[in-house]
């Protein structure tokens, strides 16, 4: 089973991968095709591909781990939405403007 939070440490750090290791990250997260699809236009085994993927993995972990960014950026949706939700008391004028700067830094992410 795939874990899915691998697409966003991909858009966060793909570009400090190879330029391999990102092009089979992307194929198996991105476009969802299987060790077999991204194995037969290389010329490799399924194997060498899945043992590709998860060194790209453990990197993007390691980075990550570093970093912090996609932790970053998953606290600042989670108060984008809290904000949006809090904006539903404030006066009519006042809870647009939130609500649509609140949509926006949501977008943002």
């Amino acid at each position: 089973m795939k874990n899915l939070d691998f697409v966003l440490l991909l858009d966060c750090y793909g570009s400090l991968l190879t330029d391999r290791q990102r092009a089979l990250l992307e194929g198996y997260y991105d476009e969802d095709l299987s060790l077999a699809e991204l194995a037969e236009p290389l010329g490799i085994s399924r194997q060498a591909v899945h043992d590709s993927i998860r060194r790209g993995e453990r990197q993007l972990e390691q980075l990550e781990a570093q970093m912090g960014i996609a932790a970053r950026l998953k606290a600042a949706r989670v108060l984008f939405h809290e904000i949006e939700q809090l904006s539903e008391a404030a006066p009519e004028p006042v809870r647009s403007q939130i609500a649509d700067a609140a949509r926006k830094g949501i977008a943002l992410f």
